[in-house]
């Protein structure tokens, strides 16, 4: 046992020290390890052990974030052999439609109705879940707002306009696009927490929110939204959506998808993710939007915003942390390990550009090309 221990250990420390990772070594990035167990773990379970394991207080990290930059940009996921028991674990995306309807709601319990207090503790004004845009600005609440205003302008929003926000979270940028355009904006979620907040937040204005999945949208837009909701959509339901949003898009519409990718095609997601923050969460490709949006639109404009995204989880991180003992009354120190971890190794899997986030514009097949599009872009 002490051989098979001592073979763990040296196999986990050669693997990083290929990505200049030294086991307790004096780097912020070196992680610090508490118990020689943590190394069987890491070589059985892989990504899903090692998270894990840090939730435990098995290991360390003065800089997560720096950790799995270096982790990723190294390809250690890629020498360590696969295993059955990791095939397996991906098999049910592929033989089955984890985001069915029946089974849409479960991201909303387990994640977006966690409670309001902890996604406030962390996030802007305007309580926007997504990537930031940090144009000649390191302040999150004003990188969100020019995010926003960048979207109203793609969107080209006139006061005219019935807008459709697919996935609107707690209402910010329905708010921010009714208070800037005097468009009219019908939001959509199916997580009763930020629905709650999101009808309080935006009373007065010209908005609706409805409790339903995106596939039961009716009605006809002259613009679509849908801002870090397509994550949770799933490779089976792609077409689907595009059909969803061609249907109740004008014939003259603009519709605009903002959605964090992968590099290549997968069928799942990291099974650590899965487990404990996104379960059924899935990042698509390049290939994959393109072929589930085929025949139906245009794609007008591809924007890959990747690199503003680790600096908004690290402002997010900071302002957790900061904010963690009006929390710590209601969540206990291993969900403090837990989203910390996901806030970090988010932010180097976008430093590592192992991730990225895109906006796409595109429109029906037969209109218009945008104006903007014409006229040269003013981001």
């Amino acid at each position: 046992m002490k051989d098979f221990k001592a073979m763990s250990a040296n196999v986990i420390q050669q693997l990083l020290s290929q990505a200049g990772v030294s086991v307790n070594g004096e780097n912020p990035w070196d992680p610090r390890i508490y118990t020689p167990h943590v190394y069987d773990r890491m070589l059985r379970d892989r990504n899903l052990g090692l998270g894990e394991a840090y939730m435990d207080g098995w290991w360390d990290c003065e800089r997560l974030d720096q950790f799995f930059c270096r982790i990723l940009n190294s390809d250690i996921e890629a020498k360590v052999t696969s295993d059955l028991r990791y095939l397996i674990r991906l098999l049910p995306a592929i033989i089955f439609n984890l985001q069915s309807r029946a089974r849409s709601r479960i991201i909303a319990r387990r994640h977006y109705d966690l409670g309001n207090d902890l996604f406030f503790s962390f996030l802007d004004g305007y309580r926007q879940y997504s990537c930031a845009y940090f144009q000649e600005t390191d302040d999150l609440d004003r990188a969100q707002q020019i995010k926003m205003e960048m979207i109203c302008r793609k969107l080209d929003l006139k006061p005219s306009d019935k807008v459709l926000d697919i996935g609107c979270g707690w209402g910010g940028l329905a708010k921010y696009m009714a208070e800037r355009s005097g468009c009219s904006v019908t939001g959509v979620n199916i997580s009763k927490e930020q629905l709650g907040y999101a009808r309080e937040f935006c009373r007065g204005l010209p908005i609706t929110f409805l409790d339903c999945d995106y596939r039961a949208v009716t009605g006809s837009f002259d613009k679509i939204v849908s801002v870090g909701m397509f994550e949770h959509v799933g490779c089976k339901n792609y077409r689907t959506f595009m059909r969803v949003v061609r249907r109740c898009l004008k014939p003259d519409g603009i519709f605009l998808l903002h959605t964090i990718g992968g590099n290549i095609s997968q069928t799942s997601c990291d099974p650590w993710i899965d487990r404990y923050i996104f379960p059924n969460g899935m990042l698509p490709s390049i290939a994959q939007i393109a072929r589930a949006c085929e025949g139906l639109f245009v794609i007008e404009d591809w924007h890959n915003l990747g690199p503003h995204y680790d600096k908004t989880l690290m402002a997010w991180n900071a302002n957790f942390q900061q904010n963690w003992p009006t929390l710590q009354s209601r969540y206990d120190e291993r969900f403090r390990r837990m989203w910390t971890y996901y806030l970090l190794s988010c932010a180097g899997a976008f430093r590592a550009r192992n991730i990225q986030v895109w906006q796409i514009v595109m429109s029906p097949v037969g209109a218009s090309q945008p104006a903007w599009m014409t006229g040269g872009r003013s981001w």
